[in-house]
């Protein structure tokens, strides 16, 4: 979604926005994938679409966009790109909160000294970045409405 930034018309805050949560989403997914590589277990493509990853055939993680939705940001230019970007964008991190709550919930999960150290950062992260975005659509013009 992030990368769809520039050729859909994204404001210049939008668009540098994007390139933070690129890099950012980036070496989380570096991360992820090396872990699983030493804990011998599959590791997914980080361009991977859900139907490809182990387990995930028929769940959608919390804050993850329907097949609609996608398509509906990938129509929408300029202005609408943006409302419909951060709105999607904040939906996708409270998404990521949810999970890191559900793991660090869970009975011996992120027990791992660096797998806490990680989602205790994503949750700082994503929390203030929800923040920003917030601020960001709040101060969007409102949409226009047909007579």
């Amino acid at each position: 979604m992030a990368g769809w930034a520039p050729s859909h018309g994204a404001s210049s805050s939008v668009q540098s926005l994007c390139e933070r949560i690129v890099v950012g989403q980036r070496d989380e997914i570096r991360l992820m994938q090396r872990w699983l590589r030493e804990w011998g277990q599959p590791v997914p493509e980080a361009n991977a679409s859900m139907d490809m990853m182990p387990g995930m055939e028929h769940m959608l993680m919390p804050g993850m966009l329907t097949a609609d939705q996608l398509t509906q940001l990938d129509e929408a230019r300029g202005p609408e790109f943006d409302r419909l970007f951060l709105t999607y964008m904040i939906r996708h991190h409270r998404g990521a909160l949810t999970m890191v709550k559900q793991l660090i919930e869970t009975p011996g999960a992120a027990r791992d000294d660096n797998v806490f150290k990680f989602v205790s950062d994503m949750n700082a992260d994503q929390s203030i970045e929800i923040e920003r975005m917030t601020g960001m659509l709040f101060s969007l013009a409102p949409p226009t409405t047909s007579p």
